[in-house]
């Protein structure tokens, strides 16, 4: 998981919107400046289309420095390489729709999904007590790439729908969604395959400040 804020990239200007919930994946490549684990650098390079290709089209380049009498006729065969990218991006690094319905039981995939708000929400509220905010709209937004067979890649932003933006968040606020919005029974992983089932990818928790009961608001900063 990276948590998505101002702070914790170089590109600040990646973030800008004009509606939330904003979308990473597929629109912008962030450049990670702090909080990103060092074992997800080698993940966020297959989120980059062309490196993705040219692994796939690194076999064919060996085969004509290896088989110089036939490197003509190698690079002369667009269409294997094309079919070579086509099952890569759509069989190893991805599930077919039609094998999707297999990944998890409907009933858990509601129960994650319940989960997910239930404990967006908590976050959010300890957020708006913390900062004192008593209108406006907070998002916790989780984005996940629909890669499935690798190590899965998890967006985590905050967005106000005030500028819109999203909000930049303190290190104590990060910690706090890294403590609390993963663990079992609802992880990384499980979400995913509920995404996957869905075939949705961005999750959106929206809480309105008018409807944060000052008893929650001294609950969440009392924990």
């Amino acid at each position: 998981m990276f948590i998505v804020s101002p702070s914790t990239i170089w590109n600040r200007n990646a973030l800008e919107t004009r509606q939330v919930p904003r979308r990473i994946f597929g629109r912008v490549m962030l450049l990670p400046r702090r909080g990103f684990p060092l074992r997800l650098v080698w993940r966020m390079a297959f989120e980059t289309q062309m490196l993705r290709f040219l692994g796939v089209l690194a076999p064919f380049v060996a085969a004509m420095f290896v088989w110089r009498q036939s490197a003509l006729a190698i690079a002369q065969a667009p269409l294997l390489m094309i079919v070579a990218i086509l099952y890569v991006e759509t069989n190893v690094l991805r599930i077919p729709k039609e094998r999707r319905a297999k990944m998890i039981d409907r009933a858990e995939a509601d129960r994650g999904l319940d989960l997910l708000q239930v404990r967006g929400r908590a976050i959010l509220t300890r957020i708006a007590a913390r900062r004192q905010l008593a209108s406006g709209v907070l998002h916790l937004v989780v984005e996940q790439s629909d890669m499935a067979y690798i190590t899965p890649l998890t967006f985590v932003s905050v967005q106000s729908e005030a500028e819109p933006e999203v909000v930049r968040l303190s290190r104590e606020e990060e910690a706090m969604i890294r403590r609390d919005l993963f663990g079992a029974p609802l992880t990384e992983r499980k979400l995913l395959r509920i995404n996957l089932l869905e075939n949705v990818f961005l999750r959106d928790v929206a809480l309105d400040m008018r409807g944060v009961s000052a008893h929650a608001r001294l609950a969440a900063l009392s924990g």
